[in-house]
């Protein structure tokens, strides 16, 4: 049972979960009422997987802030998109589709798509996203690859990958947070409210409910990227409750066998890992509120 009893702080459960598993798993939480924060490995760097397409998405909103880009830009859906790309719908569509760098970063975000990930990525370069990275203070980030390689064993090194760490994931996840007020903090960002604002949305927008959603009320408002890695799955986001920012979790799991001793495919326990641990923030802040 994930519910906290009277005795056991957040901290202790968040514990146990990880504890429970042969497998690594490293995070970040912060109640975002009271401001306590735990983690554990927050500052190892780890496989990313597709959280790191919020970074892309704000280095894209950067240049949309200098007008070096337009978010009604047209884009065409080219074949060569669709090379070497295992995730989302567009490689199963008719190329010649024209969508807006607006909808790119949609399906980039929703639904994890890298045709449109592609299509992003391209109109920056590595060098630009990496750089952005590290300038507004991500510097456990390293970003190696528009499109990470799909015939990587699942023990690859860590720089065949683009890596990341959970403490820089609920770095950009705060900032994103804080500039729906703060001007100050839209700036650290290198741009403006109102297209922090339209990152949050697109966050909140996510439509596969997964890991940090999966144990939470129906319904609950979760502004959230997932990953899937060869190593682990992932997934960072923020999570509202009664309308307002409730907790940030940032979660990552490593060195997930194939297949657990019971028959159960290793992602499956990790993503049901991710789960737990967000339920046991829902319960726990919400037991110390009261």
């Amino acid at each position: 049972m994930d519910r906290l009893g009277n005795s056991g702080s957040v901290k202790e459960r968040l514990t146990e979960i990880c504890d429970a598993q042969p497998f690594v798993t490293r995070f970040l939480v912060r109640n975002l009422k009271t401001g306590e924060t735990i983690e554990r490995g927050a500052e190892e760097e780890t496989p990313s997987a597709s959280t790191r397409k919020t970074s892309i998405m704000m280095a894209a909103l950067k240049a949309v802030h200098e007008r070096r880009l337009d978010l009604e830009e047209p884009i065409t859906y080219e074949a060569r998109f669709a090379e070497e790309v295992a995730s989302g719908m567009f490689r199963y569509l008719t190329p010649g589709i024209v969508i807006s760098l607006r909808d790119a970063i949609t399906g980039m975000m929703v639904l994890s798509d890298n045709v449109c990930t592609r299509m992003v990525f391209e109109r920056l370069t590595l060098e630009e996203v990496d750089c952005y990275c590290k300038s507004i203070g991500m510097k456990g980030t390293h970003h190696r690859f528009l499109i990470p390689p799909l015939a990587l064993p699942p023990d690859h090194a860590l720089t065949s990958v683009t890596t990341t760490t959970a403490r820089d994931q609920a770095f950009l996840l705060q900032t994103i947070l804080d500039a729906q007020a703060s001007p100050e903090a839209a700036a650290k960002l290198g741009t403006s409210p109102e297209l922090c604002a339209y990152a949050l949305q697109t966050l909140k927008n996510q439509i596969l409910r997964y890991a940090i959603p999966s144990r939470l009320p129906f319904g609950t408002v979760v502004a959230h990227k997932g990953g899937t890695g060869k190593r682990g799955r992932m997934n960072a986001g923020i999570v509202y409750r009664d309308g307002a920012p409730f907790y940030i979790i940032c979660a990552y799991t490593d060195d997930v066998p194939q297949v657990m001793p019971d028959g159960t495919p290793g992602y499956t326990v990790a993503l049901e890992t991710i789960g737990r641990l967000s339920r046991a923030c829902w319960d726990g802040f919400s037991h110390n509120d009261q």
